[in-house]
């Protein structure tokens, strides 16, 4: 396990959201619902994204998307980086993603950003993850000084 979590720390499975959708970490077996929702949101997501990770590229293909899920899956396992995915209840479409990595920079220690849909942004789930993903991170992780970066709002 890598030594910027505590030895014993167990990561959450799941957080529910007051607007009926839910986190999860996200899986290898996610992909056909991760691929649509990525590429339909794909200039703004690489607006955002793209300096730093140079993600998603606008020619990413759907096996592309799954050597990079089944990478998250792993690392999740390994306790290196987390991503959630944001679902519906019935797991059935993807609206976003939530991003808990290791710090980059010595004043933080750890980097948390998330993004939704284009279709979600101004949406009420968008506001909902503004006010949970603090209090979630700050409730259920060992962060003292976690640093909000990348945060893809409207």
């Amino acid at each position: 396990m890598s030594p910027w979590l505590p030895p014993d720390f167990v990561h959450p499975e799941r957080v529910e959201l007051s607007t009926g959708h839910h986190l999860r970490p996200i899986r290898e077996s996610d992909t056909a619902i991760d691929y649509p929702a990525v590429m339909a949101s794909q200039e703004r997501l690489w607006q955002i994204f793209g300096p730093a990770w140079q993600w998603p590229p606008a020619d990413m293909t759907y096996e592309q998307d799954r050597v990079d899920l089944a990478r998250h899956e792993r690392e999740i396992a390994a306790h290196e980086s987390f991503n959630y995915a944001v679902l519906d209840a019935a797991e059935s479409e993807l609206f976003g993603c939530v991003y808990i990595d290791p710090p980059e920079q010595t004043d933080a220690d750890a980097e948390i950003s998330w993004w939704v849909v284009d279709g979600m942004v101004g949406a009420p789930l968008e506001a909902e993850l503004s006010r949970t993903i603090p209090e979630w991170i700050n409730a259920k992780w060992p962060f003292r000084n976690p640093r909000f970066s990348g945060v893809a709002r409207g």
